[in-house]
């Protein structure tokens, strides 16, 4: 279907398009085109591409490829990372330990050394829904905050769920229907992993269950909305349906619940269903493998656009989206070729990299997973009910963890207002409403830039926008009308929790 323009004719001068029914002291410039260029693709946050006669020179990312395989870090550490424990026994956990709640394709690769791991063509097909994903130059912001820094993006919005979960939901829901599970159970905070397994079982016939942690369940009712609109069955978390939380409501019945309770509960109903099993959404090495088609892409980009990144910034929770786009890159560092500052960044209520501990704990808070060395603010440790729920969990993903120890990256935290006042600029600039979640890292962004313009450095700075903030609006009314108070943990909570991390011998 042709688009009508909002003009009457168009007239060429200069290789610039002018309305040219406009009065000639009113002339309306709509973009210069190059006679020589390639038509492209322009992509919207709908995720719609219309094609457009203009704008494309030799530095194109418009045909960029999909990934045709996922990238495993691990092969390229110069340590390996420590092997999670069986919670009984602290020995190495083994596969078979593992088959109760995974699919036994997912624990080949969350055990895999292998470099590369193809992605299946099933996969792939679905992937072609919505990737390759933009990457996007923020100029309007640039000029908002007069800084001499080249900001770009990588915006995983464009997504059927509107954020970069179904890069690892798709594959976990494809695995399970391939082995023949018939149902999985799973958690979520902010809703975006439920809707994204939501929305990747109804494309491969599987029922699904997801916990939402109580406090997001209250705060973005549409996106439980949206994972019954694609078939899943929703329960607020902690509920009465499972021993973990019937304990967890007998102890605080008020309890804004968090995503450890919230896998407590799907872990204990994929253990004791045998057509069942569990799926997660970060933390998990082949969660994060999922995830680097992120940064394969983004490499491709830069490189095509001629840009190298000096600076490479992503929000923290469990941290699949900051490994997604990262991890590509961490690989190009030790390489020789590159060399960008990564920096992850946390809520200051949930700073688990910054303040924690580096120890084996439990990656829920009933203790029923295996032990994982990660930074943990303590397996009970409930962070108080920020609005990005997604980044409300107690620990970090084990494979972050060893290359931040490692000293391959840094982190930051920062408090939700500044991260909403940011948001605010990047919206009223760059016209996407971001999702709590990497309102970190526009904010860490923002300062990074504004540090740029007091230096005259003009750092090439390069974030992961992995989703839009759609189902989020009540956080940004709250902000908006003066509400929104800057939650931080309490120093003697956190004191508590971490006593009651497992203590297991180096």
């Amino acid at each position: 279907m042709a688009i009508q323009l909002p003009f009457q004719s168009i007239s060429r001068s200069s290789n610039c398009l002018v309305r040219a029914s406009a009065p000639a002291d009113e002339d309306q410039w709509l973009g210069c085109l190059s006679l020589k260029r390639k038509p492209m693709h322009l992509r919207f946050s709908n995720g719609y591409k219309v094609r457009a006669r203009a704008t494309l020179n030799a530095n194109s990312t418009a045909n960029i490829e999909i990934p045709h395989q996922w990238y495993n870090l691990i092969a390229d550490l110069p340590v390996k990372p420590p092997p999670p424990l069986h919670p009984k026994t602290f020995e190495p956990v083994k596969p078979e330990d593992l088959s109760p709640l995974f699919a036994d394709e997912l624990i080949k690769q969350e055990a895999s050394n292998e470099r590369f791991i193809d992605i299946p063509d099933e996969i792939l097909d679905v992937y072609r829904l919505w990737r390759p994903t933009p990457l996007i130059r923020a100029k309007r912001l640039e000029k908002l905050l007069d800084t001499p820094a080249r900001i770009y993006y990588k915006y995983e919005g464009v997504s059927p769920a509107g954020s970069h979960k179904p890069n690892t939901a798709v594959p976990q829901a494809f695995y399970n229907a391939q082995q023949g599970i018939k149902n999985v159970v799973t958690e979520t905070g902010a809703g975006q992993w439920g809707s994204s397994m939501a929305f990747a079982c109804s494309l491969f016939g599987l029922g699904c269950e997801v916990w939402q942690v109580r406090a997001s369940f209250d705060q973005k009712p549409y996106r439980r909305l949206m994972m019954q609109t694609w078939g899943a069955k929703v329960h607020p978390s902690p509920s009465s349906i499972t021993e973990a939380g019937r304990k967890i409501l007998q102890t605080d019945p008020s309890t804004p619940g968090s995503l450890g309770i919230a896998i407590s509960e799907a872990v204990e109903v994929a253990a004791t269903n045998e057509e069942t099993k569990y799926c997660l959404g970060s933390v998990l090495n082949h969660v994060l493998l999922h995830q680097t088609v992120i940064g394969e892409e983004c490499l491709k980009q830069m490189e095509a656009i001629g840009e190298t990144p000096d600076l490479i910034i992503g929000c923290t929770g469990g941290g699949s989206n900051f490994a997604g786009l990262s991890f590509p890159f961490i690989r190009e560092k030790l390489s020789g070729k590159i060399n960008p500052v990564i920096r992850a960044v946390e809520p200051a209520a949930c700073p688990s990299l910054t303040k924690g501990v580096y120890a084996y704990d439990y990656g829920d808070t009933a203790g029923m997973t295996p032990l994982m060395k990660m930074h943990t603010l303590g397996h009970d440790f409930i962070p108080d009910p920020i609005h990005a729920g997604g980044l409300r969990y107690h620990g970090m993903a084990p494979l972050i963890s060893h290359v931040y120890e490692l000293g391959f990256m840094e982190a930051i935290s920062l408090p939700q207002t500044e991260c909403f006042q940011g948001a605010l600029q990047f919206a009223r600039t760059e016209g996407i409403i971001p999702a709590p979640e990497p309102t970190h890292a526009i904010a860490a962004t923002i300062r990074e830039a504004l540090r740029c313009k007091e230096t005259g450095e003009s750092k090439v700075i390069l974030t992961a926008m992995c989703g839009h903030g759609h189902f989020d609006l009540t956080s940004y009314e709250k902000y908006l009308q003066g509400n929104m108070m800057d939650l931080s943990f309490e120093e003697e909570k956190i004191k508590e929790s971490l006593a009651k991390v497992p203590k297991v011998a180096a």
